[in-house]
Parts: structure tokens; sequence; C-alpha cells
């Protein structure tokens, strides 16, 4: 084959690349608050006020912040980013599966499809791992302060950003090639060469755009964390999952051999379809 093939791997966030939520580990003890406590009242305030769920937790985060002084400028958002925890072998990961797309003549991107906050992802040490963060975020104002939501990512408008991978329309803002018909053999990543991996059912609708059209969904799962596994192993159930793998991004482990095994699939894929063209 002449050139690399396009591959894809869309990543969600919390529970899949890091135990838990972002907005847990420096954002919202600075509310002095427990972190059930907070979601608690975001469920109430998105029924109080008939509001999705994703616009609800971004509000009480701006209005907590400013009842406790809690400074929320984009740096700010940086800083709380650096302090997330991330799991086993998730920094290596990325530079490691590269390396090996390489070898096998295939060229690996990462993205992010998330309902957390992008300003957080690009303050932790893999930020710069991604072609693409495709996350809520804020709005700023003259002072550099989070006013408004700029973009919020539910578990359904998760899929566009599928859509935004597969034709190459990485601009949130740019609605004209996102919406102009592409014939599938000129676009950037077929959703055959796409890998989604998540962690729950907000993970659903992206897992089963994936999986229709040819491509793979790992529901990945907290080792230790009671029900972890059950619930991976019901989406595998379900048909929304490829397979289920621990979120141990280490070398070796059930991630890694899954991930490398579907990278030699479309490679062997690319093969046949080449063969099958030279007998035309």
């Amino acid at each position: 084959m002449s050139k690399s093939i396009p591959m894809a791997i869309a990543y969600d966030f919390d529970g899949t690349l890091s135990p838990g939520n972002m907005q847990e580990y420096d954002f919202i003890p600075r509310l002095k608050v427990a972190s059930r406590d907070f979601w608690a009242e975001v469920d109430a305030y998105a029924r109080e006020h008939d509001a999705d769920q994703i616009l609800a937790y971004m509000g009480l985060m701006l209005k907590k912040a400013k009842q406790n002084e809690v400074p929320v400028r984009r740096e700010d958002f940086h800083a709380f980013g650096a302090g997330i925890e991330l799991f086993e072998g998730v920094e290596g990961w990325f530079e490691r599966i590269n390396a090996y797309g390489r070898e096998k003549g295939v060229k690996v991107s990462h993205y992010i499809v998330s309902s957390g906050l992008r300003e957080m992802i690009r303050g932790t040490v893999i930020a710069e791992c991604f072609d693409a963060i495709f996350a809520s975020g804020f709005m700023y104002d003259h002072h550099g302060i989070a006013s408004w939501p700029a973009l919020a990512v539910n578990y359904t408008t998760k899929t566009q950003y599928l859509y935004r991978i597969n034709k190459g329309s990485l601009e949130v803002y740019d609605h004209s090639l996102i919406n102009k018909r592409v014939s599938p053999e000129d676009r950037d990543v077929p959703f055959s060469n796409m890998v989604f991996i998540g962690d729950g059912e907000t993970d659903i609708p992206c897992m089963r755009v994936v999986t229709s059209m040819g491509g793979h969904a790992i529901a990945a799962y907290t080792p230790g964390k009671r029900g972890a596994r059950s619930r991976a192993a019901s989406l595998l159930a379900d048909g929304r999952a490829t397979l289920i793998a621990p979120a141990d991004y280490t070398e070796g482990s059930r991630m890694d051999g899954s991930v490398k095994a579907m990278i030699d699939k479309v490679v062997g894929n690319a093969s046949l379809k080449e063969l099958a063209q030279k007998q035309v």
C-alpha cells in the first residue's frame, strides 16, 4: 500500500481515561461541598428548569464558583485539569499505539468526545496527544472569566463529532463541511477504521454509530470498582460494544491487545480491498 491507512480512536474521558468525574479532583473541593451533594443539586436544578443535565452542571459550576469566590478563568480550569488522575498506562499509551500503527502502515489519530470540560482536559498531561478535543466548554467575557456555556456535549450530541472525524470537519463552529454530501471514499476516516472507547450508558449512541458502520467499540470499566464489569458486560450482551476491557492502558493489557488487534484488522481489510481492486 502506497500511503498510510487512516484510523481514528475516539475516547470518552471520565471513567474511560480517568477514574471518576474530572470536576471532583480539584474544582468541587474548592466549593467546600461533597461531590455527591453537588451532583444531587445538579439533578434538582435540571428538574426545576427542565434543563439539559450538561447545561445544568455547567450553570451550577459558575453559580457555585461565584458564591465561593473560586476563580473561573480559562487558565484556572487548566490548573484544575492538571490535578486529574489518569488510569494506569494512559501516559505513554498514545505514543505506543501510534508507533504500532506506523509499523503496520496505519496513521492513528486520537480524539476526545466527552460531556466533561474541554478546558480541564486541556490542562492534563495528555492534552497534546489528541488531534481534537470535543467536549463541553465555556465562553469568556472581556475579563477572561467564564460567563456562559459555549458548548454542551450530551449523550446524543456526542455522535455528531464522530461524523466530524469521519469527514475531517474538526472546527465546531463550522457547519459547512459536516452538512455537505461527501462520498464515503472521499472521507478522511471511514467508520470501519474507527474505534470508540467509553464506559457507560451515555456512550451507547456513539458505540452504536461506530459498530453499525463496521467500526468497533470497547466498553471500558474501572478495575476493582463494584458493578463496573457487569455494567460493561451488559453493553456487550446488548450488542452495543464489540468487547469489554479494564481501563488499564499498560503494555500487554487487554485494552492494549484489543486496540492493536483492531489496527491489524484495519490493515487486513485494506489489503483485501486493494487485492479486489487489482482484479477488476
